[in-house]
């Protein structure tokens, strides 16, 4: 095993040239002065999943300094899906501007700041990084409503339209047609908000080259906030677009999910969090994809799932490998395992 891996690794090395992580930004590439050296951090999407709360979105931040990976740099603390209300197949809650509402039995209120405020300011205050997730378009609820868009004449059933868009857990989001006037207004509001919360690094999922418009307004959105955030664009992302992907995004995903999805536990949930086959699926992406990223936008090849030891379903050998091959690629390190449970071994890897 330990020489197959080996070779495999040594495949790749010599397909990817010596200046493949440049010392200045690359032409076209986002310059919103991010992502100069790929991201490291956490997501809670590999373990915790549809269950996020603040308590234990806080406890893996604590784990996280304790264990001294804060010290060697990891510091984003990304909340995926699943903070927001979702009561159907119609999209998520919104309020009064069309904007998704913080599921507060999952992340209570603190005094006047809401919970997501103040999960962001608790782990600024361990001088970690937040990040949050959305997804394109506008929800079917604001739609319904035809909720105004903050500071403007203009209501949701101006500029939604009847495009499917994904939205892989809630559904019910609609496209956005940005040739009419107050789409990119909803968009800045919404950057304006999350950035109002604290946010460093938002995660759009569930886009692709249709989604074009979506990635072009988000990345204006988040610009004038003035707040400097991350933007990660999941996943899938058709390496024909790379340039697109690199001009305006801090990252992007190059496949789809690491995770396999195979505990036998209800929508996957639990240990092992991968398997060999989707790790190994990513040495062909290196390569092909190793002329796109450097400073200001890395190619992103998903969580890295080490840190539970055998439970993640990788052997020591394969999680070495793994650890080995995103420090080739020059991936981002985002953590998807248990950080309260660390195994000695991975935290020496």
């Amino acid at each position: 095993m330990v020489k197959s891996l080996t070779r495999a690794l040594v495949a790749v090395l010599l397909a990817v040239p010596a200046v493949a992580l440049v010392t200045a930004q690359p032409a076209g590439a986002q310059d919103n002065g991010l992502a100069l050296t790929p991201p490291l951090g956490w997501s809670s999407w590999s373990f915790i999943r549809r269950d996020p709360t603040a308590a234990k979105i806080k406890a893996q931040a604590d784990a996280m300094v304790a264990s001294g990976l804060a010290k060697v740099g990891y510091q984003y603390v990304n909340l995926d899906d699943f903070w927001y209300v979702c009561p159907g197949s119609q999209g998520p809650d919104v309020d009064e501007f069309g904007r998704w509402v913080i599921d507060a039995t999952k992340f209570p209120a603190e005094g006047a700041k809401n919970g997501i405020q103040a999960l962001a300011d608790y782990l600024h205050g361990k001088g970690l990084k937040f990040g949050i997730y959305v997804t394109p378009g506008i929800s079917k609820q604001a739609v319904a409503k035809n909720t105004a868009i903050e500071g403007t004449p203009y209501h949701a059933a101006d500029i939604a339209t009847t495009f499917v868009e994904k939205n892989y857990n809630c559904k019910g989001m609609v496209g956005i047609d940005y040739t009419k006037p107050g789409a990119q207004e909803f968009v800045n509001s919404w950057a304006n908000q999350f950035a109002s919360w604290g946010a460093d690094y938002l995660k759009i999922d569930g886009v692709g080259t249709p989604d074009v418009p979506d990635i072009q307004a988000w990345s204006a959105a988040l610009r004038q906030t003035g707040r400097p955030i991350h933007l990660e664009l999941s996943n899938n992302l058709a390496i024909a677009s790379a340039p697109t992907w690199k001009q305006y995004a801090n990252g992007w995903r190059t496949s789809g999910d690491v995770e396999c999805y195979c505990s036998g536990q209800p929508n996957g949930v639990g240990f092992p969090l991968t398997d060999w086959a989707h790790v190994s699926s990513r040495f062909n992406q290196v390569a092909n994809w190793q002329p796109y990223g450097g400073p200001g936008g890395f190619n992103d090849y998903d969580s890295i799932e080490v840190g539970n030891g055998a439970n993640t379903g990788l052997t020591v050998d394969e999680r070495r490998t793994q650890l080995s091959l995103w420090a080739l690629a020059a991936s981002p390190f985002i953590l998807g395992t248990d950080l309260t449970n660390l195994d000695p071994t991975d935290l020496e890897l």
